[in-house]
């Protein structure tokens, strides 16, 4: 299959009726090119805070306006972060639907936990309101359809949080791959090679004071408070996240598609792997290993390493990690981490071409979202909701496949697995009432 056949087919598969192009008109409130968007965060954690001073250094483009936290400690240490920076003092939420409903809101910045994307985003853009959404841009592939759906129906801008594809030297990086540096490129694969200590043991107890359990489940199924499956933690449990292959590693999967042609989906995946030494309450592997085949000469393969490990072709450690990614064509190879990027020519691995990181990182992909929340073009998104459901399909195919303990075909026209009804059960989950993501949006 080519590549633009693969394309219209990723059109297709996420998106029955694609909508057009987008006018200033369509904007809930009608800016002029020098206005500035009012944005509002919601999740407040440590993401959340990196999310604030992106907003905070771009201060002629955006307005931080409001807030939004289930844990009050959280919302109002946000609202004296903004207040300090920039004399402001933004409106305060405990409840995103409350905040939905503000009428002076543009646009709402969400690093939330992967259990909450899609239905917040959905809300959002229900409402009005054009969405920066974290990555993975879902909690499993049903998600991401009806994200891409609700953003084109309402005519919102949602953007991804696959800051790479606003990394100077990432971008070119691609470019050069598209452009035949090393040739027809056959594989890809993307190294999560990220130290993970264990998690330990803890004991359920009272929800603490000023914390809303309900709303930090939402569509999870109720369980009672534990430390552990609240902050940082909760990426490995299956209720709210999805184990390092969709935490650091969509990122790296991100990267493979990218260089391999924004190839969408698989005709099969094989994942295998395990939660190794550790005898604690993680759910996720720390651990694992994917092959997705495209069936088109194409391939991707993945790794998770949580444990410590050496490095592979030639990334660059960072402290304990070694992430990236690493793709292979007729002429050489190529490896490309957040140091910068390397091709290798010829049957003597030679240096042909360096690229060094410029730096840049949520800013610049920011500013790009703020940029097409006034030009109203969701086609200037560099991580489109499309691109990005697409990026966190791979890694839920991959997680079906390692929890069933077997090799998978897909179907990606149909978006389902090939006579597989126990593995088409897992494309969606249980929801909680009244926190459904709805079959119509």
């Amino acid at each position: 299959m080519s590549e633009s056949t693969t394309s219209s087919s990723s059109r297709r598969v996420f998106l029955k009726s694609a909508g057009a192009a987008l006018t200033a008109a369509s904007y809930s409130r009608v800016m002029g090119a020098n206005d500035k968007v009012h944005v509002a965060v919601v999740g407040l954690g440590g993401r959340g805070q990196a999310h604030m001073k992106a907003l905070i250094e771009i201060p002629n483009a955006t307005r931080i306006v409001a807030l939004c936290d289930v844990n009050q400690a959280a919302l109002e240490r946000g609202q004296a972060t903004v207040r300090k920076a920039t004399n402001e003092d933004p409106k305060g939420y405990d409840d995103m639907r409350k905040l939905f409903e503000d009428k002076s809101v543009d646009a709402v910045s969400m690093p939330l936990p992967n259990h909450w994307h899609a239905l917040a985003t959905i809300w959002a853009v229900q409402a009005g309101k054009d969405v920066y959404i974290e990555k993975p841009a879902s909690h499993n592939i049903f998600e991401g359809i009806q994200m891409t759906a609700a953003a084109r129906k309402y005519k919102r801008m949602v953007q991804v949080g696959s800051q790479s594809r606003s990394i100077p030297h990432k971008m070119q990086a691609m470019k050069l791959l598209k452009d035949g540096v090393i040739g027809p490129v056959y594989m890809a694969k993307g190294l999560c090679f990220k130290r993970r200590k264990s998690i330990g043991h803890k004991a359920d107890e009272p929800t603490p004071a000023g914390l809303n359990w309900d709303l930090f489940l939402g569509p999870a199924p109720m369980r009672p408070y534990n430390e552990l499956r609240f902050r940082y933690n909760w990426h490995w449990f299956w209720d709210t996240g999805n184990g390092d292959i969709g935490n650091q590693g969509v990122h790296e999967f991100d990267i493979a598609r990218w260089g391999l042609g924004d190839i969408t989906l698989p005709k099969t995946v094989v994942s295998t792997g395990g939660k190794y030494v550790y005898t604690d309450d993680q759910e996720t592997p720390n651990t694992q290993f994917a092959t997705l085949d495209y069936g088109n000469g194409k391939q991707i393969e993945f790794e998770v390493r949580g444990l410590l490990t050496g490095g592979e072709g030639g990334l660059q450690r960072r402290g304990s990690n070694y992430v990236g990614d690493l793709f292979w064509g007729s002429d050489g190879w190529m490896s490309v981490d957040g140091a910068g990027f390397t091709v290798y020519k010829g049957e003597t691995n030679e240096v042909a071409m360096e690229g060094k990181s410029q730096g840049g990182d949520t800013v610049p992909h920011m500013q790009n979202f703020i940029d097409a929340c006034k030009s109203r073009d969701h086609t200037k998104l560099p991580a489109d909701i499309e691109a990005g459901a697409t990026s966190a399909a791979v890694c839920h195919l991959s997680n079906i496949s390692y929890r069933l303990g077997r090799k998978l075909t897909f179907d990606p026209a149909k978006m389902k697995f090939v006579g597989d009804s126990e593995a088409d059960k897992m494309l969606t989950r249980e929801y909680r009432k009244p926190y459904v993501v709805p079959e119509k949006v």
